[in-house]
């Protein structure tokens, strides 16, 4: 299995779509998952992005409160938000946002779960979307959701290899417009390919010596070695055995992987098995010494100060935090605070 694939599993991605929309100009919202909204399609997740879909017609789009972020998005192209921020749509940014969460509560109110259909705008030239969001894992998540822009677009079908996808888009466009039995699973799957082929075509664009997670991921040898990590995290690994598997010296990985992720191999392992041993914790199911097993120490008292070193508390206090909102909402800016670290 290739390194995104690994991340992308391990992460956990569940994705809906919620609404199949028709606007007309003039017309702005503005708008960013909600908690009501998600919680009507899947089961609660500290990390959401969102995307929109453009079927017909065309929009502006920017993050709320950053005029230069402001990019056009055409039919057949799709837009990213990895953050799940506030963002505006509209056929002029200039206009006075409507809030989107209005236009949905009534019609969410009366058919949770389902996807929505509003008409919206002017009565002008018309565009239309199908908008989605997909839930991870807030911890493993990170390195991939914070290498990506805060907003970008990508061009799901402009090249003959996309034949089979623009068929999967018009299908969800369909399925969107026209719900049968079983569409809204069907609809979360596609939400999920919809956002693993935006990623592996945002990678493509990469420039040839650009550093970073992303372009970690794409190396030839890097992201050998990354998926040889992913898998076998437990494993006593060292740089010789690492760069035995990819195919260079010792000092050539060591190297190459720090120029792309800024940290040598075992460094970024020691932090990868403890986001591992989090969601392990936050699961419940195992004892502290059945996790730090389960993620390669030998000892419960080298990993509980590892995992205290790396989120600010020891693995059982950490643990039991995760059981009031409170004490989530404490975790979740400690973990903004170090978010990055596996860059």
């Amino acid at each position: 299995m290739d390194a995104l694939s690994d991340v992308l599993r391990a992460v956990q991605l569940n994705g809906a779509v919620f609404l199949n929309g028709e606007f007309s100009a003039p017309w702005c919202v503005i708008g960013k998952p909600e908690s009501e909204l998600c919680s009507a399609y899947l089961p609660p997740s500290d990390r959401v992005a969102s995307y929109h879909l453009i079927t017909a017609g065309s929009c502006w789009a920017s993050l709320a409160r950053d005029e230069d972020s402001a990019i056009q998005v055409n039919a057949g192209e799709i837009l990213v938000v990895p953050q799940g921020e506030t963002h505006l749509l509209g056929s002029d940014l200039a206009l006075a946002p409507v809030p989107s969460a209005p236009l949905l509560a009534e019609r969410l109110q009366s058919h949770p779960g389902e996807v929505l259909r509003i008409v919206y705008g002017g009565g002008g030239v018309q565009t239309r979307m199908v908008c989605g969001f997909l839930t991870c894992d807030e911890v493993l998540s990170d390195p991939l959701l914070n290498a990506l822009p805060r907003l970008f677009k990508v061009d799901m079908g402009s090249d003959r290899e996309s034949a089979w996808l623009a068929s999967a888009l018009g299908f969800a466009a369909m399925e969107a417009a026209e719900p049968r039995a079983g569409s809204t699973s069907v609809l979360a799957k596609l939400s999920e390919l919809l956002f693993v082929e935006a990623v592996r075509r945002w990678i493509e664009t990469l420039p040839e010596h650009e550093a970073g997670f992303l372009a970690a991921l794409r190396d030839r040898y890097v992201g050998r070695a990354l998926s040889r990590l992913h898998t076998h995290p437990a494993h006593p690994w060292t740089v010789d055995e690492l760069a035995g598997h990819v195919g260079l010296s010792r000092s050539a990985l060591s190297q190459r992987f720090t120029d792309l992720l800024g940290q040598p191999p075992i460094q970024y392992l020691a932090r990868w098995r403890l986001r591992l041993a989090a969601r392990e914790l936050r699961s419940g199911r195992k004892s502290l010494a059945e996790v730090a097993g389960a993620v390669g120490y030998d000892s419960e008292a080298a990993f509980s100060r590892a995992f205290k070193r790396e989120f600010g508390l020891p693995p059982a206090s950490w643990r039991s935090s995760q059981d009031t909102p409170v004490a989530m909402v404490r975790h979740g800016m400690m973990a903004r605070a170090i978010r990055g670290s596996l860059r």
